[in-house]
């Protein structure tokens, strides 16, 4: 038996093997890369939570914290093209599992910085350490997963920022709370306690993931030489309308346009996410209520981007999908900024959130579409190195708009909004570009 979906307008017929093929391998794969991403990002962005006490304890103003916490993406920018090469050459196995225990270890070294100097330097390694992690996870899905499910597998994979930020919230609020237990500050116990969890996954991820499809031995002989074949068969058909070498992928103009949309994207993500705590604390009473609040925005960007990357995948169409979620994201940053009564910046926030969360799966559909081999793994660690340079920028300029403005967070929500609308208007400027919303219509059937 068979069910016919329209892709692009077209018909894909899914056959019984193929949906076997595809469910096993979600169910083996998508856990464990979820679980390993949401500690990435909470390890990424607790320095949120921290600064509702660290920043006092330390005597950091709002742009030397802004500073520190950007600076994570110039480490991570460095070495993010490099990483993703070498992912691409030994297997996701061993180099995740190698960048999952390095920063976990760096991460929990947080917890003994003592000046600006010191904060600097270890958020700088641990985006070193971290660096090639998320797109090496983007690359791995492209082994596995054929175009037509990548939105929505994408989409349920980067679920993770929204729920570690919603776990995050509720979990980094406690552990403020162990203030003084054992001599030790709250903000030092968050850092030490959600260090742990990434150094064992490293070690899982090391013994239970599989490289590649021909390895997988938990497939059925039959399902394992269907997706080998259906693999191939959209390779062929993206190298037959363009192949790209390494360089070429490097130097392309599309890719460093996207390289800028997403710099647009995390110009304002990233500034949000690490403020957020302190614009919502101002409407709570204690940690724990602030982490309460703080995660409600996430719960409806989780939803949010799920749906959205699956609308996307049964429309068969990206870039309206891309710039519509910016623009939206865009909006609730303006009015955030703009409202002052606590439930309707609550309301702005959770707008801001699902616009901001629905890019992610559409946005990585479209150079995944376009490129293959060596040049997908270069050109997806470009564009993310690039474009997580905005992570950097965005929340150190925050943090210096919010020092000269007394502490007012209504100028920097609004100069944060100019990133993802920037980056809505760049995609909706390519256009309908083959070459970056491909999704292979004539699939191989079940006998290859």
């Amino acid at each position: 038996m068979s069910a016919a979906t329209p892709v692009g307008g077209l018909d894909h017929t899914v056959t019984d093997l193929e949906r076997q093929t595809m469910s096993r391998v979600a169910r083996r794969l998508l856990p464990l890369l979820i679980l390993c991403y949401f500690i990435a990002y909470l390890d990424r962005v607790n320095v949120g939570f921290a600064a509702l006490t660290m920043n006092k304890a330390l005597g950091f103003s709002s742009a030397v914290y802004g500073f520190g916490g950007g600076i994570f993406f110039i480490g991570y920018f460095i070495f993010e093209v490099p990483s993703n090469i070498l992912l691409s050459k030994v297997g996701a196995r061993i180099w995740i599992a190698r960048i999952l225990i390095t920063w976990g270890i760096i991460s929990g070294f947080t917890a003994a910085v003592t000046g600006p100097f010191s904060f600097y330097s270890v958020r700088f390694l641990l985006g070193v350490a971290e660096a090639g992690f998320f797109p090496g996870i983007i690359l791995y899905l492209t082994w596995w997963f054929p175009s037509y499910y990548r939105s929505r597998i994408t989409g349920i994979f980067m679920a993770a920022i929204p729920l570690s930020n919603i776990l995050g919230s509720l979990v980094s609020g406690v552990l403020l709370g162990l203030d003084g237990l054992l001599g030790i500050a709250g903000w030092q116990w968050l850092f030490i306690l959600e260090a742990v969890p990434a150094v064992f996954l490293g070690v899982v991820f090391w013994l239970y993931m599989t490289d590649w499809p021909a390895d997988a031995h938990w497939l059925e002989p039959e399902q394992r030489n269907w997706l080998i074949a259906r693999l191939e068969s959209e390779r062929m058909q993206r190298e037959a309308i363009r192949s790209y070498s390494l360089t070429q992928a490097l130097l392309n103009k599309r890719v460093l346009l996207l390289s800028l949309v997403y710099f647009g994207g995390t110009f304002s993500g990233y500034g949000i996410v690490l403020f957020q705590p302190q614009i919502v604390h101002r409407l709570a009473s204690g940690f724990g209520m602030t982490g309460v609040i703080n995660a409600i925005p996430y719960v409806f960007g989780a939803c949010a981007m799920v749906l959205w990357g699956r609308h996307s995948d049964r429309a068969g169409e990206r870039p309206w999908h891309v710039a519509i979620a910016y623009y939206v994201g865009a909006i609730g940053l303006i009015l955030t900024g703009l409202v002052t009564d606590p439930v309707m910046t609550m309301a702005m926030l959770v707008i801001a959130s699902m616009g901001q969360s629905s890019t992610g799966p559409t946005f990585w559909s479209l150079p995944t579409a376009m490129l293959s081999g060596a040049a997908a793994a270069g050109g997806i660690a470009l564009i993310n190195a690039l474009g997580n340079l905005g992570g950097f920028f965005g929340p150190y300029i925050f943090g210096l708009i919010k020092d000269a403005t007394h502490g007012s967070f209504t100028v920097g929500l609004i100069v944060l909004a100019l990133g993802p609308i920037i980056s809505g208007s760049i995609v909706l400027a390519l256009g309908h570009d083959r070459r970056l919303e491909h999704i292979p219509s004539r699939q191989p059937t079940a006998a290859g």
